[in-house]
């Protein structure tokens, strides 16, 4: 690998988590049980033995699905399941049950290759015919991403090219196929993520046909004449006999591209639109092209990708996210509504907040990160990480939400499934938390700086230690915190002379710019000038550093506090937060909200802004985990013996109590059957005298306790 690929994925071995965390807790969860819970269920749906290129009963019955028959997408299942494996294993602990799975399918899919590096399962053993004709909707390209970063984190591990030869052929068999040159396809993927990928196997390997792959498809997107004078996807529909205007149901409107972010030029798009993760995925490789070339790329061009960027997130942050970080509030599309439309519930008309969604946000901002550091993108992955991407796993490892809605439902209840039809979130999941390390911060040597100048950029805390390289010479930075629930983060530098080392701190949003700093700097001392900038990040420069390589940074702002959405929502809600923390309201913990005429789904339920939230340190039990053991000979899977009891972990927290009303309904009940709707503001009555105590548990922590399914965010504001 080379030593100037800066992505978390490659560094995070640089990073060890020890001690007490959530964010050990959540990594432990799948190296002990997540990774062979998933293991089992890409073996039982024929996904683990689809490389062998035999033909799968699912095969026979989703055959005629259009336009996107299910197992088009397998390949990509596997490939985050073995990228995260491998991760897993880089970090510790061993496990053999993984690390064989992983040989058995590094060796399916070099196998599975064909001759001119075409790599594909669907398009080899069940419609080869159709190869190429379908680049909008049948996700080759899609594929090829995911299996091209399996390769890089194969590699990685496994300190082999083995993953990387088939990676870096196929990528010359789709330069041979795609491109700007007369006679090949002018395409690009319909479900963007093959541009990060190839980017960063360019910064492995220095591939020159994945960078200019890379490059054109982020170039070419929307172009509306790329193919003999058409939109290349109108085209494509032509060249195959079907008509442009012919659209699959989660395609919102026929003729139209936004619903893949082709509809303009990326530097022509003004609003985040389409498809939640494909947009994220895009953004993601603009992101890192810009990060890539930044020294060889025109300013004008630059500054126009930039501001594109940026534009684009600012529309997506400040009109189309969630109080939780989720974005996406058309089910139909998967993805955003128009301005402000960010209803709690599907009763309530959307509300889908796909957990690989904020994944995506997360892989964005953090590249954001390196082009530009402002706080107000470490708190958006800070938000997305605690809440949108935590609450999407169980707390056994082996559980799973792919959407997340603010409120239940009776047609939605908030429940977890074992694995879904499209099972894009679990291995998603198992990929960001094994390369987590990477980023918590970034770091190394001052570009262009004299020699010795070195820094560490903290976005994320937790108790954890990273130690790299510098000139030979090992530097660590080391960070201990009770974190999301107290927020004192101690910290430890090593760094030998000459070594002069600034490190830059994360102060939260929500902190409001109130933290304190220990030891205070000397006032006497000018160098140890510590300065808190607009950017929303703490600079400690070297004199300080140096003075007290150990030091504590104390943030403020852990109180409760009640959030209120934006007045154009046309919500009046509010919700409850404490540190980076959204909470929700459960029947587990409420079970009144059952009661028959209850407030089902904590409905018609209020909190006032007025009323005293009270705090109490509980416990939850996590459920036991899926922990069992192969068996090759039996095709089948035993109970492990050696499983221990891991499984039965506490998960501690933080829990809110607040009063609460519930409307008074007696003049709807006394309305005239069948009379017109609505009552004068005279003859409503409002609230129930009677108060209720309301418990609030942490987003993340939602539908781990069994229950009825019935919770919400966001309530009435009395």
């Amino acid at each position: 690998m080379s030593s100037s690929d800066d992505h978390p994925q490659t560094r995070f071995t640089e990073t060890r988590f020890h001690g007490a965390s959530v964010l050990r807790a959540r990594r432990r969860t799948f190296a002990r049980t997540g990774a062979r819970a998933q293991l089992r269920q890409l073996r039982e749906t024929g996904r683990y033995d689809a490389f062998r290129l035999r033909w799968q009963p699912a095969y026979d019955v989703d055959r005629d699905r259009w336009p996107c028959p299910r197992p088009v997408f397998w390949d990509s299942d596997v490939a985050k399941w073995l990228e995260g494996a491998c991760y897993l294993l880089a970090a510790g602990p061993y496990d053999p049950e993984v690390d064989a799975a992983v040989c058995e399918l590094a060796a399916m899919i070099r196998s599975a290759q064909q001759e001119d590096g075409y790599l594909n399962v669907y398009f080899t053993v069940v419609a080869p015919e159709r190869r190429w004709t379908d680049i909008r909707d049948m996700h080759e390209l899609y594929n090829a991403g995911h299996l091209i970063e399996a390769a890089l984190a194969h590699s990685k591990y496994y300190k082999t090219d083995f993953l990387i030869e088939v990676a870096e052929k196929y990528v010359r068999y789709i330069r041979s196929v795609i491109g700007p040159e007369e006679g090949r396809l002018h395409a690009y993927p319909g479900h963007p993520e093959v541009e990060l990928a190839l980017l960063r196997l360019h910064a492995a390997t220095g591939s020159a046909d994945a960078l200019q792959l890379a490059r054109y498809f982020v170039e070419e997107r929307g172009n509306p004449t790329g193919q003999d004078g058409e939109h290349f996807y109108d085209w494509e529909a032509r060249r195959r006999g079907d008509s442009p205007w012919k659209r699959p149901d989660a395609y919102p409107v026929s003729g139209e591209h936004w619903h893949n972010q082709s509809h303009a030029p990326i530097l022509e798009q003004r609003s985040i639109e389409g498809h939640a993760v494909r947009a994220m995925y895009l953004l993601t490789g603009v992101a890192d092209l810009l990060c890539l070339e930044n020294s060889n790329m025109a300013d004008g061009k630059k500054d126009a990708y930039f501001e594109a960027l940026t534009g684009l997130w600012d529309n997506m942050v400040d009109r189309k996210m969630y109080l939780t970080g989720g974005i996406g509030a058309m089910k139909q599309w998967k993805g955003f509504g128009i301005d402000y439309f960010l209803p709690q519930g599907s009763d309530e008309g959307g509300c889908y907040n796909e957990t690989c969604a904020s994944i995506g946000t997360v892989m964005l901002a953090e590249r954001l990160l390196h082009l530009d550091l402002d706080a107000r993108y470490g708190d958006i992955m800070e938000l997305c990480l605690y809440n949108n991407i935590m609450t999407g796993m169980g707390l056994d490892g082996a559980s799973f939400t792919y959407a997340n809605q603010l409120a239940s439902s009776e047609a939605q209840p908030s429940r977890r499934e074992r694995w879904f039809e499209v099972s894009c979130c679990p291995p998603n999941l198992m990929r960001l938390f094994g390369s987590l390390g990477g980023y918590l911060w970034d770091y190394g040597a001052v570009a262009a700086g004299p020699p010795g100048e070195v820094f560490v950029n903290v976005h994320l805390y937790t108790t954890a230690v990273v130690t790299f390289e510098v000139e030979k010479q090992s530097v660590s930075l080391e960070q201990r915190s009770n974190w999301p629930w107290e927020g004192t983060v101690s910290f430890n530098l090593k760094a030998p002379p000459p070594m002069n080392t600034t490190i830059r701190l994360r102060i939260p949003g929500w902190a409001q710019g109130k933290f304190t700093l220990s030891p205070t700097p000397d006032p006497t001392a000018a160098a140890e000038g510590v300065t808190f900038g607009a950017n929303g990040y703490l600079v400690l420069p070297p004199a300080y550093t140096t003075a007290h390589p150990s030091f504590r940074l104390q943030i403020h702002g852990f109180e409760p506090r009640h959030l209120a959405p934006h007045p154009r929502t046309g919500q009046r809600t509010l919700a409850l937060a404490r540190g980076p923390l959204i909470y929700c309201a459960e029947d587990a913990d409420n079970p009144w909200v059952l009661a028959p005429g209850g407030p089902a789904h904590f409905r018609g339920v209020a909190i006032s802004p007025a009323s005293p939230v009270r705090e109490a340190r509980r416990a939850l039990r996590a459920r036991p985990g899926f922990r069992a053991r192969w068996d090759e000979a039996a095709r089948a899977y035993r109970e492990d013996e050696g499983a221990g009891d891991e499984e039965g972990e506490e998960e501690s927290y933080v829990e809110l109590r607040s009063e609460a009303w519930g409307r008074d309904t007696t003049a709807w009940d006394r309305k005239r059957a069948g009379a017109a709707p609505g009552l004068t503001v005279d003859d409503e009555e409002g609230w129930e005298d009677r108060k209720r105590e309301l418990v609030f548990i942490p987003y993340y922590l939602r539908a781990n306790r069994g229950g009825e399914g019935h919770m919400r965010v966001g309530l009435l504001r009395k």
